[in-house]
C-alpha cells in the first residue's frame, strides 16, 4: 500500500496528533473499536501520537484483528495475511500523517496485543516494541527475524481466556528473536488491573525519555 493509497485504506481508524516523536499504534481487544483504548494510551504514553485501527475480522459479530478457526485454533495463512495486512497500512499511515517511522511503539490488548507480537515476528522494523497485555503467540516464523525491539509483555495468572503459558512462550519468542523482553506475571484474570497501568505508564515512560 501506497501512502496515495492510504485514504482510501479500509481500515477505519482514529489518528491523534502528537508534541514527541513516538508514535502509539492503538490496538483493541475483541469486541473493540477504534475508541476503545484510546484513554488508556493519553494516560500510558502522554504527549506521543496515537494511530488506532479497527479491526477488520469478524467473529459472531465481535471486532477482531484475526479470527479464530475455534477457541485455542488459528488458521497460520489467515493470521499471516491479516498481519501482513496491518503491517502494510501502519507503513502508509506513518507516511500519509508524516511520522516517524522508527518510534512507533504498540499498545495492545488480547486480540490487539497478540497481532501486535506477529507484526514484529513476520514484518521486523515496523514496530519499535510494545506494550503486549494478555497476549499469544499466533505464528511461528521459520526463521526467527532479527529484532531490535523493546517489549513489556503483561499477563495474567488466572487469565480464563488464554491458554497456561501463552503470554510467557511469545516473551520467549520475542526474545529469541533479539527483542529486549520484560515479562511481567499478575495475580489478575484476563481484564486489565491497576497494576497493568501503573507497569505500562512505567514502562512508557522510560521509552518516551
Amino acid at each position: 500500500m501506497s501512502a496515495s493509497e492510504f485514504t482510501s485504506s479500509t481500515f477505519i481508524h482514529n489518528f491523534v496528533p502528537g508534541k514527541l516523536a513516538a508514535t502509539v499504534l492503538v490496538l483493541h481487544g475483541q469486541g473493540g473499536d477504534e475508541n476503545d483504548l484510546l484513554p488508556v494510551a493519553r494516560a500510558l504514553a502522554p504527549g506521543a501520537a496515537f494511530l488506532s485501527p479497527r479491526g477488520k475480522a469478524m467473529e459472531n459479530g465481535a471486532r477482531r484483528f484475526f479470527a479464530r478457526v475455534a477457541p485455542d485454533i488459528f488458521d497460520e495463512t489467515e493470521v499471516r495475511t491479516r498481519t501482513a495486512e496491518l503491517a502494510d497500512w501502519v507503513k502508509a499511515a506513518v507516511a500519509h500523517y508524516g511520522l516517524d517511522s522508527t518510534q512507533v511503539y504498540a499498545l495492545g490488548f488480547s486480540n490487539g496485543a497478540s497481532i501486535a507480537g506477529s507484526v514484529m515476528l513476520l514484518d521486523p522494523g515496523v514496530l519499535a516494541g510494545g506494550l503486549l497485555l494478555r497476549p499469544r503467540s499466533i505464528v511461528e516464523p521459520e526463521p526467527l527475524p532479527d529484532l531490535s525491539a523493546r517489549v513489556l509483555v503483561i499477563a495474567g495468572e488466572r487469565d480464563e481466556k488464554m491458554p497456561a503459558g501463552a503470554s510467557e512462550y511469545l516473551a520467549r519468542q520475542l526474545g529469541r528473536a533479539g527483542a529486549a523482553v520484560e515479562m511481567a506475571m499478575l495475580d489478575a484474570e484476563h481484564g486489565l488491573t491497576p497494576q497493568d497501568f501503573y507497569l505500562g505508564k512505567n514502562w512508557f515512560t522510560k521509552i518516551l525519555e
